[in-house]
C-alpha cells in the first residue's frame, strides 16, 4: 500500500464508485449478510443461519457478474423483492465523510465526475434518492447500461464509446481491487483504493495499490 499522492494537474476526469467508496459498505454488507437472509429464512420456514447456509453459495457463484449486482436477477432467484428489502433498512444508508466536500473541490478544480457503479438502476435510484448526491456528478454511469461489470476489462473501452475521457488523465477511486485491476489493465492512470469500505469493518488489504480512509486526504486545492 502506498500513500495516497495525487497530482491534480495531471487529472482531467474522476470516476467515482458508489457502495463502499462514496457510501458507506454497511448498508449493503448488512443487507445481503443479515436482512435478505432472515426475509428468505421467514419466507422458507428456515431460521436465519440455515438461510445464511443455502445462500451464500449461490451468492459466491455470481460474484463478479452481472448477475450479482442485478436485483431483478435476485428477486427471481429468491422469490424474494429485493428493492422492497432495500427499502425497508434504508435508514443504514450512509455517505463516508468528506465526501460532500470532495465533490464539491472537484467541480470547483473544473474535473469532469462520473459516478461509474456495478449497482443496479433501482439500487442506484434509491441511494441517490436518500443521498442527494447525484447534482454532484456530470453523469450517472451504470454497469448494467454496458453489459459488463467493471471488473472485466471490456467495460472501460465500452465507457470510452460513450463518455469521452483520456484514461491515462482519468483517477479512479473504487473499494475492489478487482475493479482497481481491471481499470489498470485497460490504461486507466490514476488508481485509487478505500481503506474501510465499511464504517463498522476491518481495514482492508488494498495490496500495492494507492489508498485512503478519508476524501479530505487527497482534496484539489
Amino acid at each position: 500500500m502506498h500513500t495516497a499522492n495525487i497530482n491534480w494537474p495531471d487529472v482531467d476526469t474522476v470516476f467515482l464508485d458508489m457502495d463502499g467508496t462514496l457510501l458507506d459498505l454497511n448498508f449493503d454488507n448488512h443487507f445481503w449478510l443479515q436482512h435478505v437472509p432472515k426475509r428468505y429464512g421467514e419466507k422458507q420456514g428456515l431460521t436465519t443461519e440455515q438461510a445464511r447456509q443455502e445462500l451464500f453459495p449461490r451468492f459466491r457463484k455470481e460474484e463478479g457478474t452481472m448477475n450479482w449486482y442485478c436485483i431483478d436477477f435476485w428477486s427471481h432467484e429468491l422469490g424474494l423483492d429485493i428493492a422492497l428489502l432495500k427499502q425497508e433498512v434504508d435508514h443504514l444508508i450512509a455517505v463516508h465523510p468528506h465526501v460532500t466536500d470532495f465533490l464539491d473541490a472537484l467541480r470547483q478544480a473544473d474535473k469532469q465526475v462520473l459516478l461509474v457503479t456495478n449497482a443496479h438502476m433501482k439500487s442506484l435510484e434509491l441511494k441517490m434518492q436518500k443521498t442527494q448526491l447525484a447534482g454532484h456528478f456530470d453523469q450517472l454511469v451504470c454497469a448494467h447500461d454496458y453489459g459488463v461489470p467493471k471488473e472485466n476489462s471490456d467495460f472501460w473501452g465500452r465507457l470510452a464509446s460513450k463518455i469521452n475521457y483520456d484514461a491515462a488523465r482519468t483517477l479512479l477511486v473504487d473499494d475492489s481491487l478487482a475493479v482497481l485491476r481491471s481499470a489498470r489493465g485497460y490504461g486507466i492512470g490514476h488508481l485509487l483504493a478505500i481503506r474501510q469500505p465499511d464504517t463498522k469493518g476491518p481495514v482492508k488489504d488494498v495490496e500495492d495499490f494507492m489508498a485512503i480512509r478519508h476524501f479530505s486526504e487527497i482534496m484539489p486545492s
